[in-house]
């Protein structure tokens, strides 16, 4: 009897731990993101600079339907390389009078970045889009987000319903999937999003460097 109880005591431990890894691993980031999910409520930012000489806030697209959000930057190779499908995808779907908006948000702490450079790239390449920086980087950490560029789409109860890359291939010519465009076009028609989450594909965000404190 003892045994038996034993056994049976182990099987529902094994049980439990098992049913505690698989809501652990589901809870707490996707499979590429390690911390939000598919389904997730998007962080806000609050009064972030963008290079227009206006502050910005994810409330004040409250009319808009979906919300795209890029974290990207000036100098990383890759970023460059979709600078210009950001603003194709601005001039096709983000209209003044249309229901998506895009925003790009830069975080990186390097000098090719600061926001006085921000300023010039968004001039010189007419950006057609929000282009915002948080020094603080801390909006980029509240989305996982760890990769430039690196893509989230947002559906009007500002759900992450898709998060990843922006295609499957950093060559134009060789596109064959358009993910964002895809999450896009389904969330607008009420729809699920076929494929909800990629791997990111960039330059790793350039964080602060933390002081180290010396011992007295």
């Amino acid at each position: 009897m003892k045994s038996l109880l034993e056994s049976l005591l182990l099987v529902l431990a094994v049980s439990f731990l098992g049913t505690l890894n698989t809501a652990t691993r589901y809870c707490c980031g996707g499979e590429f993101n390690p911390d939000k999910s598919i389904g997730d409520t998007a962080p806000a930012w609050t009064d972030l600079p963008g290079t227009d000489g206006k502050k910005h806030s994810l409330s004040e697209l409250s009319g808009k339907d979906v919300v795209v959000v890029a974290f990207t930057c000036n100098s990383c190779p890759y970023a460059v390389d979709y600078q210009q499908r950001i603003i194709d995808l601005a001039t096709k779907y983000a209209g003044e009078d249309s229901k998506v908006a895009v925003v790009a948000i830069n975080v990186n702490a390097v000098p090719a970045d600061s926001f006085e450079k921000m300023k010039e790239r968004a001039e010189e390449a007419k950006f057609n889009f929000s282009y915002l920086f948080d020094e603080s980087q801390q909006i980029a950490k509240e989305y996982g987000a760890g990769r430039t560029p690196e893509f989230f789409v947002l559906n009007k109860d500002r759900k992450i319903v898709y998060m990843g890359a922006f295609d499957d291939s950093t060559k134009p010519a060789e596109v064959t999937k358009h993910y964002v465009e895809d999450a896009i076009a389904a969330t607008l028609s009420g729809e699920k999003v076929a494929v909800s989450e990629t791997a990111p594909v960039g330059c790793a965000i350039r964080w602060a460097k933390e002081r180290k404190r010396t011992k007295k």
